[in-house]
């Protein structure tokens, strides 16, 4: 696992792309999709939108996990030891 991981951190920049081509060919790709039958009107006009919305919603469960952890979550290594 830690040479899988060391493996990523050395190739962050080609990840950052693969993900990025990823999320291009996702968009593309939806919208060929039929939407004569989409439940909301998000789906039906924004081309890719659950893709979208699955990269704001987990960018903004990332900023809130981050905004927690610094609010009270994080303790220094020593806390229980005083």
């Amino acid at each position: 696992m830690i040479q899988f991981i060391d493996f990523l951190k050395k190739r962050g920049r080609e990840i950052r792309y693969l993900l990025y081509g990823t999320m291009a060919a996702i968009v593309v790709w939806s919208m060929t999709v039929d939407t004569s039958h989409a439940h909301t009107w998000a789906e039906k006009y924004i081309p890719g939108f659950w893709a979208l919305f699955g990269l704001v919603s987990c960018t903004v469960l990332i900023f809130f996990a981050r905004w927690l952890a610094s609010a009270g979550i994080e303790r220094e290594e020593d806390f229980y030891d005083d």
